[in-house]
């Protein structure tokens, strides 16, 4: 029998108004479903779709009008504010689009600040953080502070910080958006890996259908509705993650170098074509002229091999 999957986040009838003086504007209407433990969701939208306000409905960083959202069997609008900010530290962690790192504090302080509210002690909370930067690739960035570093290290750093507490749900708004297609493509990977290799559950906001092929499910809102749930957990793609779990995690090196080498493969192959149409152009022509000479035509192989011997005849 198929072991259950646990749900770790259920959103029931959501919705969420706004009211700016008379008037009434409907950001997130009637919204239900559910999200399942090391899942990565995508809630894929265009900009005012509600996608955000609906991740942010779901941190407790906004109030619902109605509805619920139940995280861990705990209804999180009923939390008070202090059992709220106790409950996020436990179990959330956050990655933003504008980093939101402290500029005063270098990248391992930047990493270990949150640990700091879990009473870890100093030496043990120094490691760990020291241990995140370096498996985003930061380990000589340790003492830089931010504006000391490139977009796509920020936001690594980013990455380390909401992870390196091994909260159970991560969520992420929009965490490449200030960053170039390559570096985007590598920041994906990062949090994919990272949370694949900790049984994480993400859940990512984008405007941006690539990112969302990352997810396991896709979530499309438009208007503040659901207008379709599409799960790409095919058993193609489980066939082809359960290869890669067995296999050492590549290095974005490794990875780069792979696409790279497949790049010169399908060129190397063009060639290849190229050259094959090229011999068979001069096969037709040289057939071509032999016609001219004999005066017969030729409709096949053993015809052709017919003209050649009545030719030596």
């Amino acid at each position: 029998m198929a072991e259950e999957k646990e749900k770790v986040i259920e959103v029931r009838n959501v919705k969420k108004v706004y009211r700016m003086g008379s008037e009434r504007i409907t950001a997130v209407e009637d919204v239900s479903f559910d999200i399942y433990k090391g899942e990565f969701c995508c809630l894929l939208g265009t900009s005012g779709s509600g996608k955000s306000t609906l991740l942010n409905l779901m941190a407790g960083i906004e109030k619902l009008t109605s509805g619920q959202i139940i995280i861990k069997g705990k209804n999180i609008h009923k939390m008070s504010e202090k059992n709220l900010a106790k409950f996020r530290q436990k179990y959330l962690g956050f990655v933003f689009q504008s980093y939101n790192l402290m500029n005063s504090m270098t990248a391992l302080e930047n990493v270990e600040f949150p640990l700091v509210f879990k009473r870890i002690p100093p030496k043990r909370r120094k490691k760990m953080a020291r241990d995140m930067l370096v498996k985003v690739g930061l380990k000589t960035r340790l003492e830089h502070k931010p504006k000391q570093m490139s977009g796509g290290q920020q936001q690594r750093v980013g990455i380390a910080r909401a992870f390196v507490a091994k909260p159970e749900i991560v969520f992420a708004d929009e965490p490449t958006g200030n960053l170039d297609t390559k570096t985007t493509m590598e920041v994906m990977e990062l949090i994919k890996e990272v949370a694949r290799a900790n049984n994480q559950t993400i859940v990512m906001v984008t405007h941006d259908r690539r990112l969302a092929e990352f997810a396991d499910k896709i979530i499309r809102i438009l208007d503040g509705r659901i207008e379709s749930i599409d799960l790409l957990n095919s058993d193609e793609k489980m066939d082809k993650e359960g290869v890669e779990d067995t296999q050492e995690p590549e290095s974005f090196q490794e990875v780069a170098k792979k696409k790279v080498e497949k790049k010169v493969e399908k060129k190397v192959e063009k060639k290849e074509e190229k050259k094959v149409d090229e011999e068979d152009n001069i096969q037709s022509l040289i057939v071509t002229q032999s016609e001219i000479t004999s005066g017969s035509e030729v409709t096949g192989d053993n015809e052709l091999e017919e003209t050649s011997a009545a030719t030596v005849e």
